[in-house]
């Protein structure tokens, strides 16, 4: 039994330094990951809120059409390529174009510094652009895109020609992440027993295990001791919130691992263990920026087939946006209604998707719908945003960043108390064992 008792302790020993430094070395993304999180959890409002004069119009009168309105901006920027067109508009607000700026622009023009254009959708004025994501200058224009890019890539710039680095290094935090969570649930688990000193004390032990049953035992680590030292609060804060949340800590981790790592983990394990229906773009190369060129067919061709295709299928909701993928030389169109905020529980819209060289049907994509492997991958952006359950739903999610953060800033904190209160009891013992010291005890 001491054995047992011995090999269970040094057990969760390993584990606790497994959580500390595991804790440590993720801490600082977490505690910037959480923050940000609670923030981008409402970037449409907040977008809106920071540029008025940019995302709303009091133009009164009927919208130009879409494309006519794109390709003004097309000749009046020649350095850029369209590749995203909202087709419809909701009331009182304008329209944003996605462009991409060309490494290689014509005439000699110098490159351009933007990706959105916002336009009126009455009087086809341009209202303002600028590069969303853009690492400086960071103001009020582009402050969110600029959080939500910090959240998920931290914005480290190109090494060798590979620009995911940042995406790939968060990816790792998640894997970490993850890991931790379960290592930090593990330790919360009340001792199995203590090692007995006396038979006296291992007759008292066995009967206070039998007298208390293992939630009564568990139960002090999901309560706050409020009334007791500060060091003792933060640690209740760090082990008790850790486990009311413990099962949305670990759907944002699993989904942030999903969504940074897609391509590299995620899709590779998920193929393994279901059937899952390839994405188009999944069976295409990702072209290299060079590589990249504008589309052979025309957004007015592939948007008609689309709509004639949509029609085909039963399709009720009107085509909502035509977007170009230059790095995989696809054009897709979603078909929604102009107030449908990321699609069906946020899991995107219904879309079709065409080959940008000769503007044949590719494939489509309904969300929520295909093999159980297809629902879960669809499933990981709305777990991460809270969308999959609406406004609560991202409610939670910026009360989970608060979490996250509170979480990382408290075992930083409780680290640093330990390390202090080592170093203090080491002075002690060598103060005590110092040569004359120990003389002077033994006079």
């Amino acid at each position: 039994m001491q054995s047992s008792n011995a090999a269970t302790g040094s057990w969760r020993k390993t584990l606790l330094l497994c959580h500390r430094w595991l804790g440590l070395a993720s801490a600082i993304f977490l505690l910037l990951t959480g923050l940000t999180g609670a923030i981008i959890s409402w970037d449409h409002e907040l977008d809106e809120l920071l540029n008025p004069a940019w995302m709303h119009s009091e133009s009164s009168g009927l919208h130009q059409s879409s494309l006519v309105l794109a390709k003004q901006v097309a000749e009046r920027y020649p350095q850029v390529q369209v590749s995203s067109i909202p087709l419809t508009v909701e009331p009182g607000h304008t329209l944003s174009l996605g462009v991409r700026p060309l490494p290689n622009p014509p005439d000699g023009l110098a490159p351009v510094k933007f990706n959105q254009v916002f336009v009126d959708p009455v009087t086809g004025q341009e209202l303002g652009k600028r590069e969303w994501g853009a690492v400086w200058p960071v103001d009020r224009t582009n402050v969110i895109s600029f959080l939500y890019k910090l959240h998920y890539s931290l914005h480290l710039p190109e090494m060798w020609g590979i620009d995911r680095w940042g995406i790939w290094l968060m990816g790792g935090v998640a894997i970490i992440w993850l890991i931790d969570s379960f290592v930090g649930f593990y330790l919360t688990l009340p001792k199995t027993s203590r090692k007995p000193q006396t038979r006296l004390h291992k007759a008292q032990a066995t009967h206070a295990a039998n007298q208390a049953s293992f939630w009564q035992r568990w139960w002090p680590a999901w309560k706050m001791r409020w009334n007791s030292s500060s060091h003792k609060r933060y640690f209740d804060m760090h082990r008790a919130f850790g486990l009311w949340t413990w099962i949305l800590l670990i759907i944002l981790a699993f989904s942030a691992l999903a969504l940074n790592l897609r391509r590299e983990v995620f899709m590779p394990v998920m193929k393994s263990a279901f059937t899952l229906t390839p994405a188009p773009s999944d069976l295409r190369p990702r072209l290299s920026p060079a590589q990249q060129q504008p589309p052979k067919v025309d957004f007015d061709k592939v948007l008609a087939l689309a709509i004639n295709d949509a029609k085909a299928q039963g399709w009720q909701e009107p085509a909502g946006r035509i977007s170009y993928s230059a790095a995989f030389q696809l054009f897709n169109v979603d078909f929604y209604y102009p107030d449908a905020d990321h699609g069906v529980a946020g899991a995107g819209h219904k879309r079709l998707y065409y080959d940008g060289l000769d503007g044949h049907y590719v494939n489509k994509r309904i969300p929520w719908q295909g093999t159980a492997g297809d629902v879960i991958v669809q499933a990981q952006f709305p777990l991460h945003s809270g969308r999959i359950l609406g406004v609560p739903g991202r409610i939670l999610i910026s009360v989970m960043g608060l979490v996250v953060a509170m979480l990382s800033v408290t075992g930083v904190y409780l680290w640093l108390k330990k390390r202090r209160a080592r170093k203090v009891s080491s002075a002690i013992v060598q103060e005590v064992l110092a040569p004359g010291r120990v003389r002077s005890i033994s006079h």
